[in-house]
């Protein structure tokens, strides 16, 4: 992680990394509210197959604010249908992720094997002069920041009974767009890592 810190600030880069994490509709456990004497009970619809997939990145420079970036991938169980995002749609993230922040990044992200096609390996090869690689070792999410975006994100999915999977990603996108326009929200899952901002 030295490494990428040290070329982001040698390039004058934006330090992103990237996670993935996933969504059915039988919500993450949690505490919720019943009367005294009486156990919850939270109806979910449990047996479908769905699934909404998420990709995001947070990003980070020195004397610039935090950003994060994400992406959804919706899967309703259809034969055929794309369980997961492709490697077009992990390129066309870094585009939207450079675009908006109109400067070099360095992107780091772990060993999941669509990260590491031969088509990605081309495109970074040839978008070298903006775009540098970095993987990180593997089974280490603690050094990743966007791991604790997604925890506060189920945190707030706890018991929530979706009526279906667009309700699912509707109320996905809402609490990760509460985490996009609170930057200390991001800087501090950078914090929980044992990075330094100001070192970069």
């Amino acid at each position: 992680m030295g490494t990428a810190k040290a070329t982001a600030a040698a390039r004058d880069a934006y330090l992103c990394l990237e996670d993935e994490s996933g969504q059915g509709l039988r919500p993450p456990k949690g505490h919720t509210w019943a009367p005294r004497g009486q156990t919850p009970t939270v109806r979910v619809r449990g047996a479908n197959p769905g699934r909404v997939s998420v990709a995001g990145v947070v990003c980070f420079k020195r004397g610039e604010r935090s950003r994060l970036f994400y992406r959804l991938h919706l899967y309703r169980g259809r034969k055929g249908e794309a369980k997961s995002f492709s490697w077009q749609d992990y390129r066309d993230l870094i585009v939207m992720t450079r675009i908006q922040l109109r400067a070099p990044v360095v992107w780091v992200w772990d060993n999941l094997s669509v990260h590491l096609v031969d088509e990605l390996a081309d495109f970074f090869e040839e978008n070298k002069g903006w775009l540098t690689v970095f993987q990180l070792p593997s089974y280490a999410p603690e050094l990743n920041p966007q791991e604790g975006v997604w925890s506060l994100m189920k945190r707030g999915l706890a018991d929530f009974a979706a009526a279906n999977l667009d309700h699912l990603a509707q109320v996905m996108k809402r609490k990760l767009r509460k985490i996009q326009y609170r930057p200390h929200l991001v800087d501090g899952r950078l914090t929980e890592t044992g990075l330094i901002m100001e070192e970069m």
